[in-house]
């Protein structure tokens, strides 16, 4: 008998789900975190189960609000006492205002959304500085899987295949530039790719970000 679409699938991210045993930390963490200061509003859109705004309410005193597709993850950020609710974050978000916030974070989900530009046009709506970081698709391993496997690029996936990914846009640092010419309006300040290793290897990370970045963050300013 075929499962129900309803169902939960083993190893599938479509649905989100948080079971609240889990203690998320992940290592752009710690970048998003030094970019904003002390007491700052901050927007978190697809904040998951919370686990990022709650370090940035112990850490820097931040008053946060969160967004987030998934019912059991607003369920496990509430528990943390956190202000978030339900909702999509790639519609027009007017229930805030412009320039409501000092930061809007999108933290490895803009390529999860279906409307990609109204998100990033949103974030520049209701925030002075944006911080967006994504997994980038042009990653060697990603570029030499497509390559010798003629398959989706499997590093990319998570452990995820194809079909049960939540990922619809996968995109590269190119494509992300390419994003802020047709947006327009956002100029990047800073740009951190999360990667660690010898000297070597983080000269690549920096010179070559397309290539070798796993996982670039963006720090971005309204203009």
């Amino acid at each position: 008998m075929a499962p129900s679409i309803d169902s939960p699938q083993h190893n599938d991210n479509r649905e989100y789900r948080y079971t609240g045993v889990e203690e998320t930390a992940r290592p752009e963490y710690g970048v998003i975190v030094s970019w904003i200061s002390e007491e700052a509003t901050v927007l978190d859109l697809g904040c998951g189960d919370g686990s990022l705004l709650s370090l940035l309410k112990a850490e820097k005193h931040i008053r946060g609000t969160g967004i987030e597709r998934s019912p059991s993850g607003v369920q496990q950020a509430r528990k943390r006492g956190l202000d978030v609710f339900e909702g999509s974050i790639d519609r027009p978000l007017n229930q805030f205002k412009d320039d409501q916030f000092d930061v809007a974070v999108c933290n490895v989900t803009i390529q999860m959304v279906l409307y990609p530009e109204v998100l990033l046009r949103e974030m520049k709506r209701v925030a002075r500085y944006q911080i967006i970081s994504f997994p980038n698709h042009a990653f060697y391993p990603n570029r030499l899987d497509l390559l010798l496997s003629g398959r989706v690029p499997r590093p990319s996936l998570f452990g995820y295949s194809w079909y049960n990914t939540g990922h619809l846009h996968p995109l590269s640092i190119r494509d992300f530039y390419q994003l802020l010419e047709d947006v327009k309006g956002l100029r990047i300040m800073k740009h951190h790719g999360v990667q660690t290793g010898n000297i070597l290897k983080r000269m690549l990370v920096r010179e070559f970000p397309n290539l070798f970045q796993a996982i670039p963050v963006f720090q971005l300013k309204k203009i």
